[in-house]
């Protein structure tokens, strides 16, 4: 396996900066990229849907991309411990008939010494949001720097 830095065990900066490259990660909207901070065997828990392996996650991430249009997320780190990761999210899409959603969702991850994340288990609640109420803006990709993060937006 390939090295996925920064390794474990944590530290509160490394912890951060791993959550900041998956969010990256996931802004994207790439699944095959997104796909290999997950290791050979990962294991998911999403909502209804349980991915076992890098290629089931792949499939997953594009069926979630192609239905959620203009999605855009924001990670803020929980808490950390060796190995493992707590973060809580929210992201906001559109779908084909131009309704806007916000999900809220935490999740945890573990990792294997190599840096890829060999178990992630996620909980997720959705709305409907009105285009007025949207908190998350700028152009598709990377969230700049200088974008506030959930707590500075009472998320």
């Amino acid at each position: 396996m390939t090295e996925r830095p920064p390794l474990p065990p944590f530290t509160f900066e490394t912890a951060t900066q791993k959550v900041r490259l998956a969010e990256d990660g996931w802004n994207s909207r790439d699944p095959d990229k997104v796909s290999l901070a997950y290791s050979p065997d990962t294991r998911w828990r999403n909502r209804v849907e349980f991915p076992v392996g890098r290629e089931e996650v792949r499939a997953f991430l594009a069926r979630k991309w192609a239905r959620e249009h203009a999605y855009r997320l924001v990670k803020e780190l929980w808490a950390f411990d060796g190995a493992r990761i707590a973060v809580r999210y929210a992201y906001e899409y559109r779908d084909d008939s131009h309704q806007w959603f916000r999900a809220y969702g935490n999740e945890n991850w573990e990792f294997y010494p190599m840096g890829l994340i060999t178990a992630r288990h996620a909980s997720i609640n959705e709305t409907p949001v009105g285009p007025e109420e949207r908190k998350l803006h700028w152009p598709l990709g990377r969230r700049p720097g200088d974008h506030p993060g959930l707590s500075e937006l009472g998320l």
